[in-house]
């Protein structure tokens, strides 16, 4: 791409010191920038929702302040970028996004490619239900490397759809740190992290939440949600009805207990796959790859969930239950194939079931020794430089292990004579 020479009137903020101000505070001042913006990443699997745009084409804008990151994404539109420098930028009200991009130029808000990630805190909010961080209602949207911390409900509510969420982290929030609502559909959330999310309830602080009255199409790739009071991912619905959530390569640890390690009054699932009020709506739920590990309930939780569930390639360790999948409320079919469980599986029950390869069947018996570690602290390690998920040891298998070569071919990519039991392939 070539460098691009933007000007653009914007408004000016000093803040502390300023040399030679004079009478010139407060007005605007043209600012000319000659860069090659960095964009964000399209991810392989799945497709960016953002079609491959070429983010920052028409306009780059560096935001350094708190006045200013408002000021300008108050009146973003389509093909902006919004660049913030590195710091804590304190925010005391909700950012309602009621504009769109499109699939060729989405709106973008992105740290600066060679700061530390900036941090947006929304701690002086008072918890309360309409006291979100970001009420994301535009189509097309890219947040990128940022982390939204403290919000009085929501680090971020998205009810939109075609947005990527990359690389974002949500951390004490006085609710789930990211929910997707109100018709939200096909958004990709990729490499972020939510954990120590708690509210007052005891009841609803989840890491992720695709809930409610969500849309289809949603997925969640390489994320991590952990020590959430409530569950890592909630797929709890309410007047919304076969509606499908993808996760890949997600990891779900240590729900159920509080930032301080003490355990909490809310759920303490992993993966809570659905369930409604009137215990007879359906969402649909795929796992591949994914892990569940130290959740104080169940790490794949049924919940009077009635749609279908895909598991391919999923590992559990030390949940209260590692797959709890009830005779009650049934679910309409579950699949379960190529998962390694530590400990005893769980619960397989639902009206139509094709469970075949597990570390529990056909004569195998999963136990430490088949793993290079089975240490929980490892899935909270510190994320590559570009978001994707750290290279750790956790449930890995041993080169004499024989859940290697034990699975059955589920359409994921596998080295040897046949796919390797549980999330990790071994090379």
């Amino acid at each position: 791409m070539k460098a691009l020479k933007i000007m653009r009137i914007i408004p000016f903020v000093f803040i502390g010191l300023c040399y030679n101000c004079g009478d010139n505070e407060g007005e605007d001042i043209a600012e000319v920038i000659e860069e090659t913006p960095e964009e964000p990443s399209t991810p392989t699997k799945p497709e960016n929702p953002g079609g491959g745009a070429e983010a920052g084409t028409s306009n780059i804008i560096k935001i350094t302040s708190a006045a200013l990151l408002l000021s300008e994404i108050a009146t973003a539109e389509a093909g902006d970028t919004l660049q913030l420098a590195a710091g804590t930028y304190a925010l005391t009200s909700r950012i309602i996004l009621n504009q769109s991009g499109t699939e060729n130029k989405p709106i973008v808000i992105i740290s600066d490619k060679d700061g530390a990630i900036p941090i947006l805190d929304f701690s002086s909010m008072a918890e309360n239900s309409s006291n979100q961080g970001f009420l994301l209602r535009g189509n097309y949207w890219v947040f990128k490397r940022l982390s939204i911390v403290g919000a009085g409900d929501n680090g971020m509510k998205i009810e939109s759809s075609n947005n990527l969420i990359e690389f974002c982290s949500f951390s004490k929030c006085k609710d789930t740190g990211l929910q997707l609502d109100n018709g939200a559909a096909n958004n990709l959330i990729l490499n972020c992290d939510s954990f120590y999310n708690a509210d007052s309830s005891l009841e609803n602080a989840d890491g992720f939440a695709a809930k409610l009255t969500v849309g289809s199409g949603n997925k969640f790739v390489g994320c991590r949600a952990w020590q959430n009071l409530d569950d890592g991912w909630d797929g709890y619905l309410r007047e919304t009805d076969n509606v499908t959530t993808t996760y890949e390569n997600c990891w779900a640890f240590k729900n159920g207990y509080l930032e301080d390690g003490s355990k909490g009054q809310g759920d303490g699932n992993g993966f809570k796959t659905g369930g409604s009020d009137d215990k007879k709506l359906k969402h649909n739920a795929v796992y591949t790859n994914c892990v569940a590990a130290g959740n104080v309930f169940d790490g794949f939780d049924h919940n009077s969930n009635r749609g279908s569930i895909t598991i391919y390639n999923c590992s559990a360790y030390q949940n209260g239950t590692n797959i709890n999948f009830s005779s009650t409320n049934i679910a309409e079919s579950l699949t379960v194939k190529n998962a390694a469980v530590l400990g005893d599986f769980g619960k397989l029950n639902a009206t139509s079931t094709d469970i075949s390869n597990n570390s529990w069947m056909n004569g195998l018996t999963a136990s430490a020794a088949d793993f290079e570690s089975i240490d929980i602290e490892l899935l909270s390690s510190t994320r590559k430089a570009d978001g994707s998920l750290p290279d750790i040891a956790f449930m890995h298998l041993v080169t004499d292990s024989d859940l290697i070569d034990a699975g059955v071919d589920v359409g994921l990519s596998f080295k040897g004579s046949a796919p390797d039991l549980g999330a990790f392939e071994k090379n």
